[in-house]
């Protein structure tokens, strides 16, 4: 099991690397020669710093982040931002943060009972990718993995669910989650803004933990 390391990135200058449409498949894969040659460390605001962290994300996910959200994510305690490091560079990252489920917006509601609700957290994944040449290594289920591991201790068992979002035409994506039993909860048209290209359709899917469950229908627990 890949242990989490804590050290300053800056100490070891990330190279600026090439990446590609996460969606789409590569000729350049990567195999490690083990898993345990990655190690998992959460992101601190040297990161910022470093070209590869925000090159990673503008070309895995077609939204133009603002510098804020970057500096928010390196530097704030309200997100999980976890880092994959391999030969010394971020080859993947996960970034997610917890909720009142009873803050979420409109188009996220419905994913727990109303009973339910009132009082629980939800875990929602803004961002996980991993590097083109490095993928399929299981590297992108080490890090949902550390995220399920982290909200479902002890003292986080209010959170019920873990959702996400998720282009309708990201296929790669949407087989990885359906994967890890991540199931569809409900189609968003227009819900994506991409860059260049107008709006675009999205799913989100969404998992239970800590006892959470989907609300209660005619066919639910049957299903």
């Amino acid at each position: 099991m890949a242990q989490f390391s804590f050290y300053n990135s800056k100490q070891h200058g990330n190279s600026e690397i090439e990446t590609n449409d996460i969606s789409r498949n590569s000729n350049d894969h990567v195999p490690l020669c083990s898993i345990n040659d990655v190690q998992l460390r959460f992101l601190v605001p040297d990161d910022l710093s470093e070209v590869c962290v925000r090159t990673l994300c503008q070309d895995w996910f077609p939204i133009d982040y603002p510098l804020s959200w970057y500096e928010d994510i390196t530097s704030s305690s309200r997100f999980f931002s976890l880092a994959a490091v391999y030969n010394l560079a971020i080859i993947g990252l996960i970034v997610a943060e917890i909720k009142p489920y009873r803050s979420l917006n409109k188009e996220d509601r419905g994913i727990l009972p109303d009973g339910l609700g009132k009082t629980a957290d939800i875990g929602y994944i803004l961002s996980l990718g991993v590097h083109r040449k490095h993928r399929r290594n299981g590297i992108g289920s080490l890090l949902l993995d550390s995220l399920i591991n982290h909200l479902t201790t002890a003292e986080r068992q209010s959170v019920k669910a873990i959702f996400l979002h998720v282009l309708t035409t990201n296929e790669p994506a949407i087989l990885f989650y359906e994967k890890r039993r991540f199931t569809l909860h409900s189609f968003l048209p227009y819900y994506y803004h991409i860059r260049g290209k107008g709006q675009r359709d999205g799913f989100t899917y969404v998992t239970y933990i800590n006892g959470g469950h989907q609300p209660w229908t005619i066919l639910y627990p049957f299903l």
